[in-house]
């Protein structure tokens, strides 16, 4: 089975932590390829990064030379999944959907501690859309910018496991889900300072991949997601600047 693990972003560094993370929670015979898109923001932390990052991760899925299985996109909030599943016959799974549905089995309640306070409002829609909002407790911003994650990783640890506490104690949260792809591999130094299940969503991500693979499911395309219909695309790729 071959995954592809797709960063939202272009830094290579956060790619290769997610490869990583996603390669620690794969079944043996699953083979991670982790892509970069080959343009965007070197990260995405708001709504035109985000539109922009959804275009790139369609256009990198559809540029990759060899076949896969599944599609991991590994950013947190809005960025195109319902567009990789309409050009796919492949099963795509959204770190986003899959950290709250994977919390869902594990409390009644679930909050999601991301990075900076405007991309609350991106994950509490995305949560919406998805059908997974009403069980959450809270989405909190660390503070943190996303390169920040990857500067000094104690002081990461430590913003996000104190706002995770806080959910904890404050919004009756029973499960933490950690929202942002970078923040692969930190899960649990952050259970130890809350003492709750953390959900780290790209982990999440490919167990929930693997499962739809083994079952021999994949989007449905009777409607919702059907495959675009063939037209002109004008002036693609865009030469605006």
């Amino acid at each position: 089975m071959r995954i592809l693990v797709v960063n939202v972003n272009t830094t290579q560094s956060i790619t290769d932590a997610i490869g990583e993370q996603a390669a620690a929670a794969a079944l043996p015979g699953t083979e991670i390829v982790p892509l970069t898109p080959a343009f965007g923001a070197e990260s995405v932390e708001g709504n035109y990064e985000s539109y922009l990052a959804a275009v790139a991760v369609m256009e990198t899925v559809l540029a990759h030379p060899e076949p896969f299985d599944a599609v991991i996109q590994a950013g947190y909030g809005e960025h195109g999944r319902e567009g990789l599943q309409e050009l796919l016959d492949v099963p795509v799974v959204d770190i986003t959907e899959a950290a709250a549905s994977t919390a869902q089995f594990l409390g009644r309640r679930y909050s999601v501690v991301t990075t900076l306070d405007r991309t609350v409002p991106l994950i509490e829609e995305r949560l919406e859309v998805a059908g997974l909002r009403a069980r959450c407790a809270s989405v909190r911003a660390s503070g943190l910018a996303v390169l920040d994650l990857e500067q000094d990783e104690a002081a990461a640890v430590d913003a996000i496991a104190e706002q995770a506490a806080l959910a904890v104690t404050e919004d009756r949260a029973e499960v933490i889900c950690l929202g942002c792809g970078g923040m692969a591999g930190l899960a649990e130094r952050v259970v130890k300072r809350t003492g709750v299940p953390v959900v780290d969503g790209v982990s999440a991500a490919v167990t929930i991949a693997e499962s739809l693979v083994r079952l021999g499911l994949s989007t449905s395309k009777v409607r919702t997601y059907a495959p675009p219909r063939p037209k002109q695309i004008a002036n693609w790729p865009p030469r605006v600047r």
